[in-house]
């Protein structure tokens, strides 16, 4: 946790870094991507400021390294919106300006596939954070997970996909605003349409980084096109991923403004932990041989649909959902890779219902006072019940053994 304490001027961090010190594999150039990204120096890389700016220099660099063309005669293409900007009390709805960062490989085709990773963050946490802290003391939310590993696997991807002699053009394209509500990847789909018009299939990187013991891999968007369960299975034989299917086309991050475009989408996710937009989400916590893993598998993806003459798009039907509204929270974050019945605790707040109730990380919640807890929507549903200060029976499977004990509401 980085709070109030001397940062590196900006500054400090340039793009000569690209070039000095050359990793000789992979795997380091992985680590040396995501070190650079998360660094502090980049005060978390929110749209609109230095730090993004510098992240996306720095991405540039890494594509004229790699050898991927520029397009449009620039890696860097500008975005603006209107939107609130917490580093200035004063204004509302401030013009806010960034930049996609696009390179691609240039296979004279007429077709594309996309490859996308958002690169912005939280900067010092003031919108979206997780953190809660004593004096509403401010840190810097370094994003390695969320999204330095995305960005340092397109890196990856490209470096394997350079020398190939593909079907399609590969475009790699760093999305900025993502987390103010997919602004870059939006952007794009509606001022582009001469890129989107030819584009098969988009694939998206987000929250790549914590692959963990069980290699657990969720993949969104499998129902976007026939083509996608079937070749994601055949090249699984050998990585042995365990797969959590999603079928819809539409989630919480950049693959959803392309499905929208009517194109297929696949989103890879190696899970929710507990550092998820806080200030520890730092680089040492990368499982970078897993990180390594997603992003050869993604590769050898990418090498499979190219063989594809048509990549066909399928409409999703989507789940309907209840609009929700609830005043309590247990303060617990819960396995989002989890399939089997009841809701898992992957991760608990200090200091909260879940917590003082003597929950731990790996109980599942199969019941909430007279509510059967089946799946995550049953759980969500249940919040709506109760109220603040609350008391309820809370049961729980640990070790295979039912338990039930009391919780209270903040």
């Amino acid at each position: 946790m980085k709070l109030f304490y001397f940062i590196l001027p900006l500054s400090f961090l340039t793009l000569n870094s690209c070039k000095e010190n050359k990793p000789t594999n992979p795997l380091d150039q992985l680590k040396k991507d995501v070190y650079y990204l998360a660094n502090d120096s980049l005060e978390g890389r929110e749209i609109g400021t230095k730090g993004e700016k510098i992240a996306a220099d720095y991405i540039a660099k890494r594509y004229e390294t790699i050898g991927l063309s520029s397009y449009n005669n620039s890696y860097l293409h500008q975005i603006e919106r209107k939107g609130n900007n917490p580093h200035d009390s004063s204004t509302y709805e401030k013009l806010i300006k960034g930049n996609n960062v696009i390179g691609f490989i240039d296979n004279k085709s007429k077709s594309n596939i996309i490859i996308g990773a958002h690169y912005d963050h939280l900067g010092w946490g003031e919108e979206g954070s997780l953190h809660l802290s004593e004096n509403n003391i401010k840190a810097i939310h370094n994003g390695a997970d969320d999204n330095a590993s995305g960005v340092s696997a397109l890196f990856y991807i490209a470096n394997k996909l350079k020398d190939k002699k593909l079907n399609h053009n590969i475009y790699f394209i760093a999305f900025t605003g993502e987390e103010k509500g997919l602004w870059g990847s939006k952007y794009l789909t509606i001022n582009d349409s001469s890129l989107i018009s030819k584009t098969d299939a988009m694939i998206n990187m987000d929250m790549v980084g914590r692959l963990d013991s069980n290699n657990r891999l969720a993949i969104y968007g499998v129902g976007t096109s026939p083509s996608f369960i079937p070749t994601l299975e055949k090249l699984n034989e050998k990585p042995k991923f365990s797969f959590k299917y999603d079928s819809s086309g539409i989630g919480p991050s950049d693959h959803t403004s392309f499905y929208l475009e009517n194109i297929p989408v696949l989103h890879f996710f190696t899970g929710q932990h507990e550092d998820y937009h806080k200030p520890t989400d730092d680089a040492e916590k990368i499982n970078f041989s897993g990180l390594e893993k997603v992003s050869s598998f993604i590769t050898d993806l990418v090498l499979d649909l190219d063989k594809k003459e048509k990549i066909v798009f399928t409409k999703t039907k989507e789940k309907k959902t209840k609009s929700r509204s609830f005043n309590v929270t247990l303060g617990l974050i819960p396995d989002y890779l989890y399939d089997g019945k009841g809701m898992k605790v992957d991760g608990l707040k200090d200091d909260r219902p879940a917590k003082n109730a003597g929950l731990e990380k790996g109980d599942v919640v199969v019941k909430m006072d007279t509510i059967t807890i089946n799946s995550m929507n049953d759980y969500m549903d249940a919040l709506g019940v109760f109220e603040p200060e609350q008391t309820i029976e809370i049961t729980v499977i640990r070790n295979n053994k039912e338990r039930t004990q009391q919780l209270t509401f903040d």
